[in-house]
């Protein structure tokens, strides 16, 4: 245990609070954060890094080399918020209505930023860094699109790592989980189109919305019917939008689909299904329709060496007991899993506690947890980048 550096970290903890309060009141939606970006290059800016800003849109790659290593390290953090009006009394809340940082992503760059102010003051370590702010992850944008605009090109690095807050679990402990980890996610949105009419007379028209209701049931079949139960699989509809008067047809109906899958050989069976059915159940009803495909989705893969280093790091600086190598697979998605796909790392997970779920109203990050995710941080870095 390195108690040494848990102490270290620990007195810039009232400072990440307002850095974090600041992020948390000012929340923006994926490859809109303008504010934030600016936000954070200002910090790392003032610390003497070399910030490169608009990577991929509105993220930040900041780099430092200290000493004659020719190793580097990659460590990244998401800024996005989501379009989910939060609900408590927090003082620092959010100030944007409607868009709340539910999901803990300014706590994940608040704990980056730590690290970034601690390593910038104590340069205790041989080759270069590179902190990677990203944005878009809830849309699963942001990834793909700093690498589209040559991430690792002009930012080499040896290996990446990143991190999520997780509520449910034991509150600052470390969980890490070698191979598929995530899920890969397609967002997918189907729009049917028939004939509006007055609803006195459904003759005249050709009802979407009859169709709509019966495309999501028929939807549920391909995991009840068509998949393995031994397989990870979901195919969720969740938004079904249609009409606004009780007394008329619509002309269109659409469905926001989430699907995520463990196996790319599945994912692709489970897609070739829901083009089949939509297919299918619009021609039986007379409607036209579309399907709009949102970025292909990927699964999170732990490179099986880098995660068990980082979980001894992990292990060396808090303790045996504060770390599991154990952590069971999420079929959430998270667009590191891109990332994962160009450079070898690990993707862990430090418990919240027993909070709300990432996404509900009344979600809120532990700020107490900030020095500490700090500290792994830096703990990667130091035994990476050892003098």
């Amino acid at each position: 245990m390195n108690q040494e550096l848990i102490n270290s970290l620990s007195v810039l903890q009232s400072e990440m609070k307002e850095w974090m309060s600041a992020l948390h009141q000012h929340p923006e939606l994926s490859m809109e954060e303008h504010w934030t970006s600016q936000y954070i290059a200002s910090k790392l800016e003032e610390w003497g890094y070399d910030v490169a800003k608009g990577v991929g849109g509105t993220g930040i790659v900041a780099s430092m080399t200290v000493g004659n290593g020719t190793k580097s390290i990659g460590l990244r953090a998401d800024f996005d918020a989501v379009p989910i009006a939060e609900d408590n009394n927090l003082p620092y809340k959010s100030q944007n209505e409607g868009i709340a940082h539910l999901c803990g992503h300014d706590s994940h760059s608040t704990m980056l930023l730590g690290a970034a102010k601690y390593l910038s003051e104590h340069n205790d370590f041989n080759g270069t860094v590179r902190f990677i702010f990203q944005p878009g992850e809830e849309t699963m944008q942001g990834g793909t699109s700093m690498i589209a605009d040559g991430l690792f090109e002009r930012f080499p690095v040896d290996a990446v790592y990143g991190m999520h807050n997780m509520p449910g679990l034991e509150l600052g402990k470390f969980y890490f989980h070698e191979n598929e980890t995530m899920s890969a996610v397609d967002n997918w949105e189907i729009e049917l189109i028939g004939k509006a009419s007055h609803g006195s007379m459904p003759e005249l028209s050709i009802d979407p919305l009859v169709c709509g209701a019966s495309l999501v049931m028929a939807l549920q079949t391909i995991v009840s019917r068509n998949i393995s139960p031994w397989s990870n699989t979901v195919v969720n509809v969740g938004a079904f939008n249609a009409g606004v008067a009780g007394n008329s047809v619509p002309q269109t109906a659409t469905l926001q689909l989430s699907i995520r899958n463990m196996d790319s050989k599945v994912r692709q069976f489970v897609l070739d299904r829901i083009r089949f059915i939509t297919k299918a159940q619009a021609e039986s009803y007379n409607c036209e329709y579309k399907i709009h495909e949102g970025v292909a989705g990927t699964v999170l893969i732990n490179t099986p060496e880098n995660t068990r280093w980082a979980a001894q790091v992990a292990r060396d600086t808090f303790g045996n007991d504060q770390v599991s190598e154990d952590m069971h697979p999420y079929m959430s998605s998270e667009d590191f899993a891109f990332m994962l796909q160009k450079k070898p790392g690990n993707y862990c997970v430090m418990g919240n506690g027993d909070t709300q779920m990432v996404h509900h109203p009344h979600y809120v990050f532990n700020q107490q947890m900030l020095s500490r995710g700090a500290t792994y941080w830096v703990a990667l870095v130091q035994e990476y980048l050892k003098k």
